[in-house]
């Protein structure tokens, strides 16, 4: 088999980081829930974390690097093909890397950077004693829901029915969705469902919420809506729907608001964990690390364009405003 066919069956994202690797340096196995060109930030945050520990790509380290392209299927195939390189390490980043990296390898040591509680998810058994070959960092994201949509009430007080968008086939949708859910009734609001597998998908979401006269929309915590911030962002001003969102990037990029964790410090710490990993420390002595850092983001100019006046309270709990 050809290699550019083989690299097809793989997604089209396998990829070695970094040129000139040496056969006498470890070899660190990276898989992202996210494609290479939206996981550039993260990258570099777990470069800075592996640099402080003493380790740089191309001087004492080779990795390995494999991201998606646009569904989650294809990461089983790359979890199996790191494992057969026999790395030292693993790093997986989102809940979909994770649960492939898991399934694929019991023997090598997986540090993961997620959003989802990893032991809901039986990623470990606890935080303190994690067990098996797996640890990490938890970047508190994925139970957010009702928190979310308590500022959305706060936005907008008439509001009675949200959507929630949500990407089916992401391990994480069914909690976010029950969450949100279980919030909305203490809130007097309905959430309604909407779903997208592929960026083909959002119109058709924006035509429902239009239909359902929907006051505004959560997107829900998923690498894959994460990495289509643009579309949302431009779709959600095309038709004037007050829609919060996860991460800051959105904001960024003329989205209202968003209330989240800061990812790249993840990264930058399950960059620390794998050094630690490959300095010989072992993974029982290594707890998962909760990051509960949270920061919301408003974009003023936006709000002024939806004419939404952002109460005095949330606009003193803003860790940064964009005018």
């Amino acid at each position: 088999m050809r290699r550019r066919e083989f690299l097809s069956l793989l997604g089209g994202a396998a990829a070695t980081w970094p040129l000139g690797a040496r056969a006498d340096q470890p070899l660190l196995g990276y898989l992202s829930s996210l494609r290479r060109e939206d996981s550039v930030r993260f990258d570099r945050a777990l470069h800075r974390g592996l640099a402080d520990m003493g380790f740089v790509e191309g001087r004492n380290l080779t990795i390995e690097g494999r991201w998606i392209t646009e569904r989650y299927d294809p990461l089983p195939a790359m979890a199996a093909d790191l494992v057969q390189r026999q790395p030292a390490v693993i790093v997986a980043g989102g809940p979909p890397a994770v649960l492939a990296a898991k399934a694929a390898t019991a023997s090598i040591p997986v540090v993961f950077v997620t959003g989802a509680d990893p032991i809901k998810f039986g990623f470990v058994n606890s935080f303190n004693k994690p067990g098996g070959n797996i640890t990490g960092i938890w970047m508190v994201t994925t139970i957010l829901a009702a928190k979310r949509l308590q500022l959305i009430h706060e936005l907008l007080p008439k509001a009675r029915s949200i959507g929630l968008l949500v990407n089916p086939t992401s391990p994480v949708a069914e909690p976010q969705i029950r969450d949100a859910q279980s919030a909305a009734g203490s809130l007097g609001l309905s959430v309604n469902v909407l779903k997208a597998v592929t960026e083909d998908d959002f119109e058709g979401v924006f035509a429902a919420l239009i239909q359902q006269h929907a006051d505004a929309l959560l997107v829900s915590a998923d690498p894959f809506l994460s990495s289509r911030r643009e579309h949302l962002v431009a779709l959600a001003a095309r038709h004037a729907i007050p829609t919060l969102y996860e991460f800051r990037d959105f904001v960024e990029a003329g989205g209202l608001i968003s209330y989240g964790t800061v990812f790249p410090e993840g990264y930058y710490k399950g960059g620390i964990y794998a050094g630690r990993v490959l300095r010989g420390v072992k993974l029982g002595d290594l707890p998962v690390e909760q990051m509960d850092k949270l920061e919301l983001v408003i974009n003023l100019k936006t709000a002024k364009t939806l004419g939404i006046d952002i109460p005095p309270n949330v606009l003193a709990l803003a860790d940064e405003v964009i005018e």
